[in-house]
């Protein structure tokens, strides 16, 4: 990842059971803070946080640990919040609270957290995450796959809650295009409370740029072209028949564009793709490990 020259922020799960790398669940904190040693400071655009899963597969006391760790090191917590019912009836009779009770009542609230999902909240707890200054992740199409919901989006907005447009992973998302995230998050709250006002093109084109890198606390460097800002930009090929003809450019990049439109990639002012050809790594070789680590879980 580091030879790709990519940006990202690089998470470590946790969760209270065996998992890949972490047979011994006792160990998960510690294993996650060894991934923070070995990547901060390491590159100039890998930065590294944890990820707890859930509240519902860590325990208070796991969670807390974790915080503790991504506070000493001054990096983001991360945690799957309010994601589906099941989860929202078990936090319940398990400690009393709803989801985002239960992380506040545990200090995990504040502006160095996201929560990706939040589709089972009120609007007393959408209140509180704006309050706290919590990042949260939106994605629609992985809450769609699994059946979980439609999160309260023109609600989370209108608060002044940081959201940013996410795809969650390959488990509950394939494709993993931003692209595509923009149409159905254009279009699902549309269709979902009736009215085509709601999460217009600007406005989902801010969530998939600024409003992620405000989420990510790095909206003073990210998320827009402006002076001082990093010189992280795509350019788009838009001689292709399905973005002929364009009227409104944002309306275009929301609803009719797709990943494999990209044609260059520039980060930090070097470019990294040219004419949809990847300059700093061999994208055959990657593809066929890939295929290899398939294979060895199949």
């Amino acid at each position: 990842m580091a030879a790709s020259k990519i940006r990202a922020i690089v998470a470590q799960g946790v969760i209270d059971f065996p998992a890949p790398g972490v047979p011994e669940p006792r160990t998960n904190v510690k294993v996650a803070e060894a991934f923070v040693f070995r990547w901060q400071g390491r590159s100039p655009h890998l930065i590294p946080s944890i990820f707890c899963h859930s509240p519902y597969t860590c325990s208070p006391e796991t969670l807390t640990r974790a915080k503790e760790v991504c506070k000493q090191h001054g990096i983001l917590f991360q945690i799957h919040l309010a994601e589906t019912r099941t989860e929202l009836e078990e936090t319940q009779q398990k400690y009393g609270h709803r989801p985002v009770g239960h992380l506040e009542s545990l200090g995990l609230l504040d502006s160095q957290t996201i929560c990706h999902h939040a589709v089972m909240v009120n609007r007393e707890e959408i209140e509180l995450l704006a309050r706290s200054g919590v990042g949260v992740s939106h994605n629609p199409e992985s809450n769609m796959k699994l059946a979980s919901g439609v999160a309260p989006l023109p609600e989370m907005l209108a608060a002044g809650v940081k959201v940013g447009l996410g795809t969650d992973g390959c488990a509950s998302n394939n494709n993993l295009d931003i692209f595509q995230e923009m149409d159905t998050a254009a279009k699902i709250h549309k269709v979902h409370q009736g009215d085509p006002a709601l999460s217009s093109a600007p406005q989902v084109a801010a969530m998939a740029t600024n409003g992620g890198a405000a989420a990510l606390r790095m909206s003073p460097v990210l998320g827009s072209l402006e002076p001082g800002k990093k010189a992280d930009l795509i350019i788009i090929d838009l001689n292709q028949p399905h973005l002929t003809p364009m009227y409104d450019p944002c309306s275009h990049l929301v609803y009719a564009a797709r990943g494999a439109d990209v044609r260059d990639v520039i980060i930090d002012g070097s470019i990294v793709m040219r004419e949809r050809q990847l300059l700093e790594v061999d994208e055959q070789g990657v593809m066929a490990k890939v295929r290899e680590i398939a294979a060895a879980i199949r």
